[in-house]
């Protein structure tokens, strides 16, 4: 080492960082990648870049402004979807869209509209309700009238069978 690094304190003035110094380090604000933030962000860039920049721009402001890691996020989501879909069945013809709407609308702040508005949707959750049974009780009659078909079938094949003779070669007479 010659004198100038001596004076410099090493390579140029650089001084070197410890484990501890990279701990510490101001930059370094927000939480440690995890092993699953670092598949997802890998396999994000290479089904479709934009996923993968999307989840690195999620860890930079997150790391700036906190909140939850990524799985933690993913798993919040996942779960609030699963309860939307299977809060009810007819989440495919609209239900969905409209039970969000109901939780997510504000109030107007005009009384009377609102009570108006509550008592719509109560109506119409009502009618619903009442379409929803009416559907699973005409379910019911068609599965009664398919069972009843069914025996009737499976009565006339065991009394043609019986009808049949002993050493025939399996057809009816």
């Amino acid at each position: 080492m010659g004198t100038a690094d001596n004076t410099m304190g090493g390579s140029y003035g650089a001084r070197e960082f410890g484990p501890s110094d990279w701990a510490g380090a101001r930059w370094r604000r927000g939480s440690r990648w995890s092993a699953f933030e670092i598949i997802a962000m890998i396999l994000g860039f290479v089904v479709f870049w934009p996923i993968g920049l999307a989840i690195l721009g999620y860890k930079f402001w997150q790391s700036r402004y906190g909140g939850p890691d990524l799985q933690t996020l993913a798993t919040n989501k996942w779960q609030d979807a699963r309860a939307m879909m299977s809060s009810n069945s007819s989440w495919a013809c609209g239900g969905a869209a409209r039970r969000a709407s109901r939780f997510y609308a504000s109030p107007t702040g005009n009384a009377a509209f609102d009570e108006w508005r509550t008592a719509e949707l109560a109506r119409l959750d009502e009618e619903r309700r009442k379409l929803d049974d009416a559907q699973r009780e005409f379910a019911e009659y068609v599965d009664a009238i398919r069972r009843a078909k069914d025996r009737e079938e499976f009565e006339r094949f065991m009394a043609e069978r019986r009808a049949r003779p002993a050493g025939g070669d399996g057809r009816p007479a």
